[in-house]
């Protein structure tokens, strides 16, 4: 069980860091922090509609197993 806690938290790391990453990535849409930090300025490959369904659905599913992985341990610190 051990084994598979730290498995677990491994790859909440990850998953954790992967997921800031994602949503950093995205493109601002309105005139919020995004735009105080350069989110204003349209990039070239911000802006193809492609590119942002992919980076959706690429966040989303990081979002999945983040949250998995996060019941995983619940159930798993409640059985220990």
């Amino acid at each position: 069980m051990d084994a598979l806690r730290i498995i677990l938290e491994v790859l909440l790391v990850l998953t954790s860091g992967f997921l800031t990453m994602l949503i950093l990535l995205h493109k601002g849409k309105g005139g919020g922090l995004s735009d105080m930090f350069g989110g204003g300025i349209s990039m070239g490959a911000g802006s193809s509609g492609v590119a942002e369904r992919n980076l959706n659905r690429i966040t989303i599913s990081f979002a999945l197993v983040w949250a998995v992985v996060i019941v995983l341990l619940g159930l798993i610190q409640k059985v220990s």
